[in-house]
């Protein structure tokens, strides 16, 4: 195999499914016998639904999703967001990690990419398996297996951040009762009380999600309904009519960052890499990480380009988690922070967040965080037929959109590259050349200048 992925969630799978775009020959390991059925995640949202398309895997989300398209306000920790005013509009997919892993798992089999489950990584060199202990022949070991990677243990790479003291319960339930007429100024949503919050919505019909967050430590053993319906006691000062529970988690939040996210061979990939104190962005960035790494590393392993390309990899990532870090350290503050501050800066913030400028830029922080420039969908003529642009980014390979007729440039871009002449009348250049990630790597109109960005690493 030229790449082990280790952990076979949604980031895991979609790595995979990226490199055998990229040509290369992966292999998921997952310690797990079966796929995990938590409901964790709940949707996605801004570039990586952009991303889905560009793969043509949005049809097969939205067929399934409670909701596909533009998100018209989102909240920022206890503040609400509206988009309707500004002219990108955020799209959203509402779909939990489930299914998300599901289909990503079956796109990963149509590419031929085959999924161990099971197998157990013990050192970088071996794996425990169902049928004992085996060698593990791979070029490249990159950890998708989550926070407590043992993958960036191995490679010894630091996970520097804070661990909060304050303890969240969940739980997905089936309804017996209306909570929200059953309890006496229940909103939905997270309710604020002097010992902590509370959560009630519901996603699906005949489900109410339901959530407690207060100072406590985290108990031994997996969680029980008594302890959950004591904890809600304790924070709300009543009961909630909570039915037959469908799943209960605990979960402690840390703010972390991988002070690398590439040692050798050995390569991180979401929660693995990062993992963010609120808002839901986790899985979003994730994905992305496994979009930005799974064509290069296809193109180290296959010998088209050196080591240094993986270098490209930290240096565009790691910034975007960082910033995400940053947003997201300030959407728990501003959620947490209690008494007579906490109302104060909750206040302010909502005051500011009433301003289209910083509504633009915190929905741009939501977006995706990332400075790098992706190619728009531009109105495109292809042989006399209107063509989108996530269409031509179907196979992941580095496209050539030539709006010139322009046989200089098609012949500096060269035998590997996927030329594209197109009629567009928004073209911002002569040409674009677009890596398959859907960054724009250059456009213009000189032929040498084309040529020297083919070559600079991060091409």
């Amino acid at each position: 195999m030229d790449v082990a992925v280790i952990g076979a969630g949604p980031v895991g799978l979609m790595l995979a499914a990226e490199l055998r775009l990229g040509g290369a020959t992966p292999v998921v390991l997952d310690r797990r016998a079966a796929p995990d059925r938590r409901p964790r995640a709940n949707g996605l949202g801004g570039r990586i639904v952009e991303q889905l398309d560009h793969r043509g895997l949005l049809d097969r989300f939205r067929a399934e999703a409670g909701f596909a398209g533009p998100v018209p306000g989102f909240p920022f920790g206890p503040v609400p967001l509206d988009f309707a005013r500004l002219d990108r509009p955020m799209l959203g997919l509402m779909l939990q990690q489930p299914r998300m892993e599901a289909l990503l798992a079956d796109r990963a089999a149509e590419l031929g990419v085959e999924i161990r489950r099971g197998h157990e990584l013990l050192d970088l060199d071996t794996v425990r398996g169902p049928a004992g202990e085996y060698v593990l022949h791979a070029d490249y070991v990159v950890g998708c297996d989550g926070a407590h990677s043992r993958v960036r243990e191995l490679a010894g790479i630091g996970f520097p951040g804070t661990t909060d003291d304050e303890l969240m319960r969940l739980g997905h339930f089936r309804a017996d009762l209306d909570p929200f007429t059953t309890v006496q100024g229940l909103e939905r949503g997270w309710n604020r009380r002097p010992g902590g919050r509370v959560l009630v919505t519901s996603l699906t019909p005949g489900v109410v999600i339901a959530g407690v967050r207060e100072v406590a430590p985290e108990p031994p053993g997996e969680p029980t309904l008594g302890e959950f319906r004591d904890a809600v006691r304790r924070v709300l000062g009543a009961d909630l009519p909570l039915g037959e529970p469908l799943w209960l988690s605990r979960t402690v939040s840390s703010a972390r960052l991988a002070e690398r996210y590439r040692a050798g061979r050995v390569l991180l990939a979401g929660d693995a890499a990062h993992v963010f104190p609120a808002g839901g962005s986790s899985l979003n960035v994730g994905l992305l990480d496994a979009v930005n790494l799974g064509w290069k590393l296809a193109a180290v392993v296959r010998g088209e380009a050196d080591g240094s390309l993986l270098d490209t990899y930290h240096a565009e990532r790691h910034p975007v988690a960082a910033r995400t870090l940053t947003q997201t350290r300030v959407q728990a503050l501003l959620d947490r922070l209690t008494g007579e501050n906490g109302d104060a800066l909750r206040t302010l913030f909502g005051e500011l967040a009433a301003f289209e400028a910083p509504t633009r830029h915190l929905a741009g922080l939501l977006h995706d965080a990332d400075e790098l420039p992706y190619v728009p969908d531009l109105p495109l003529t292809v042989g006399g037929r209107p063509t989108r642009v996530a269409e031509i980014m179907r196979a992941a390979r580095p496209v050539l959109f030539d709006f010139a007729d322009r046989a200089d440039l098609r012949e500096a871009a060269g035998p590997r590259v996927k030329i594209v002449t197109a009629a567009c009348p928004e073209a911002p250049a002569d040409a674009l050349f677009v890596r398959p990630d859907g960054v724009v790597a250059w456009q213009g109109g000189d032929p040498a200048a084309l040529r020297e960005a083919m070559t600079a690493p991060g091409r």
